[in-house]
């Protein structure tokens, strides 16, 4: 059974690898004079002011949330589909069960204006 995931294992090793490699790399071979002005932090052109965190309205986070819950939703139906066939009926209720119940939240979100931006 382990054997099933040397492939993934060594493939993620190798990805690791050459990436710490390029970091390495292009530190060693590349120039590097850092100035004051280089190190100093870059807002669009103009000096940063007050904090660094400040308070994001909860649309962004509603937006995420709703964007993830899609997403999700999608990545469900395309296994679903391929394998359609194989579950018959039973599969089909249960894939419908589940696309309801998203359904609803999509239409809840919807009415409460959750999708609207001010």
């Amino acid at each position: 059974m382990p054997s099933d995931f040397a492939p993934i294992v060594s493939l993620l090793v190798l990805a690791v690898a050459v990436s710490v490699l390029i970091v390495f790399m292009s530190r060693l071979l590349g120039p590097f004079r850092p100035t004051a002005r280089k190190l100093a932090p870059y807002e669009s052109g103009m000096q940063p002011y007050g904090e660094a965190i400040r308070r994001i309205p909860v649309r962004f986070y509603r937006v995420a949330v709703l964007f993830i819950l899609f997403d999700i939703e999608v990545i469900f139906f395309l296994p679903w589909a391929v394998v359609f066939r194989d579950y018959g009926l039973y599969g089909l209720t249960v894939m419908g069960a589940f696309f309801f119940v998203l359904t609803v939240g999509f239409v809840y979100e919807w009415k409460v204006g959750g999708l609207e931006w001010e």
